[in-house]
């Protein structure tokens, strides 16, 4: 996989990543960072935040699961979720921020083994459905 592309990530993450923890934990996103921390699949966003820190396919998503930061980092935000049942994604992220996190679990949820972390947010979130637009452009 290319470094470069990962280090773009972890270049936006670092100096903003306590921030994010913070806000996962009070369980209300209050600043920008949802692109390079819950990334999705390539063609749901088209702002030059979203084109640039979206993953290409399940393969670069695996990759990125197992890179030694971003994996670790997007599990510990992603269990961070789980502290939060009793609130949506729609009042933890606000809009449409909830959607790039349904987007995102689906991409994730795929791309993990069945008993990752992804799976349970998206039944506590989502009723456990997948993101359809996610599907679509994978299936293509």
């Amino acid at each position: 996989m290319n470094d470069a592309f990962f280090n773009d990530f972890i270049h936006a993450q670092n100096p903003i990543y306590p921030r994010v923890i913070n806000e996962l934990t009070q369980g209300k996103k209050r600043t920008h960072w949802m692109w390079f921390i819950f990334p999705q699949i390539k063609g749901l966003g088209y702002s030059a935040m979203a084109q640039c820190f979206a993953l290409e396919n399940l393969t670069q998503a695996q990759a990125y699961l197992l890179h030694e930061v971003l994996g670790v980092r997007l599990q510990e935000c992603a269990e961070l979720l789980l502290l939060h049942s009793d609130k949506s994604a729609l009042e933890i992220f606000g809009t449409p921020d909830h959607l790039k996190l349904h987007s995102s679990l689906t991409l994730f949820a795929l791309a993990a083994n069945k008993d990752s972390v992804f799976e349970p947010l998206l039944q506590q979130f989502f009723g456990g459905k997948y993101d359809v637009r996610t599907i679509d452009i994978l299936e293509q």
